[in-house]
């Protein structure tokens, strides 16, 4: 095209990143601006969503210095984004100033800055986020909800968040199955499986995100037969597992020793054609953890070796872990060498290895 309207340069970026292309998004909007097409209130959102997911501070920094260059910074939903973005960059203080900058936070702009902050850890600021919300005026809805009792189950607030659901429940707000979730998702992380399992036998419907939530629950609380036999009745049900339910019952298996179990389910989702169970670096690592925990040490090094993917530190600290408790030491010194050239300023690895020392000194010496 000759001449492209911004609308279309803004079509055009919205689908990059719709599709998950931050990078090819933030190059067209380069180009737009490299040919003097000014943007509009509708170009920025997207722009700003491509700089959070890029994780390139200085880059939200500049798309920033053009909003305010055009006169954008009170439009709502551009600052909306920029405060998301910020928060995605650790960034509160800047999250915070131009959040009280805004001449009208709307549910949307308040649902979005606690959701971000729940998801980025700072679960203690979302719930304060909440009082203020409410002490506004502003009448919450049922993403308000989620995200406020996912803050209660990170802090561990099981009272807190029995609270925050019983007052927005006398609100009107209708209850369903993402509510349910996240109600189930705290329990479980408050350590509360049997009121989780309550709710969970009450719902009226349940989604793949119901059970895995349980199984997740029961392996983390170290119930781990409870969490089996769930995921064997789900099967049962014909309820299709994903890469998340797989997670919890080979979490599991670790914690109770079943190797050939995690052996097999673990090979079932690398021969699987269904893109949504094959495993990832977060199952690659459930092995590692459940093979070392086993004494399984030989196997689980040559299982990291043929690993896809780069095994990461967190995966080789595992098995140094693993080879400390079964005093392994031929092998634990291999992987701490490993270990102190992928991540040498962390002192916990340097700790292992000296334990694993002491350990193996005091078994040599018994």
């Amino acid at each position: 095209m000759h001449k492209p309207r911004p609308f279309l340069w803004t079509t055009v970026i919205k689908g990059y990143v719709k599709n998950g292309l931050p990078s090819e998004a933030a190059s067209v909007y380069g180009r737009m601006h490299l040919v003097g097409v000014r943007p509009d209130p509708f170009t920025f959102p997207f722009v700003i969503k491509a700089c959070a997911e890029l994780m390139e501070l200085w880059a939200g920094l500049a798309v920033h210095a053009h909003v305010v260059k055009y006169g954008l910074e009170f439009v709502a939903m551009v600052n909306t984004e920029l405060v998301i973005m910020y928060v995605k960059f650790g960034e509160l203080g800047s999250a915070d100033y131009l959040f009280d900058c805004m001449d009208e936070r709307d549910l949307v702009a308040w649902n979005a800055f606690i959701a971000v902050c729940v998801q980025s850890g700072h679960a203690a600021k979302a719930l304060t986020l909440f009082r203020q919300m409410i002490v506004a005026g502003v009448k919450p809805d049922s993403v308000t909800v989620v995200s406020t009792l996912s803050a209660c189950g990170q802090l561990g607030c099981l009272e807190t968040g029995e609270k925050i659901y019983e007052i927005l429940m006398k609100e009107g707000i209708d209850s369903n199955i993402v509510v349910d979730n996240a109600r189930l998702d705290m329990y479980a992380k408050c350590g509360s499986m049997d009121l989780a399992r309550n709710l969970f036998e009450e719902m009226p419907h349940r989604n793949v995100i119901s059970w895995s939530t349980m199984i997740g629950g029961y392996a983390i609380n170290g119930e781990s037969e409870k969490a089996l036999a769930l995921f064997s009745r789900m099967q049962n049900e014909g309820v299709q597992p994903n890469y998340v339910t797989f997670l919890g019952v080979l979490s599991a298996c670790g914690h109770a020793g079943l190797v050939s179990e995690g052996r097999s389910l673990f090979n079932y989702m690398v021969r699987s054609k269904n893109r949504n169970i094959q495993p990832r670096k977060e199952h690659y690592a459930c092995m590692v953890n459940l093979l070392s925990r086993s004494g399984h040490l030989e196997e689980a090094y040559s299982f990291i070796k043929s690993m896809p993917i780069e095994p990461d530190a967190g995966v080789w600290g595992a098995l140094l872990g693993a080879c400390t408790i079964h005093h392994n030491v031929k092998l634990g010194q291999h992987v701490a060498d490993l270990l102190f050239a992928l991540a040498p300023d962390v002192a916990s690895y340097h700790v292992l290895l000296s334990n694993m020392y002491a350990a193996s000194w005091e078994v040599g010496s018994c």
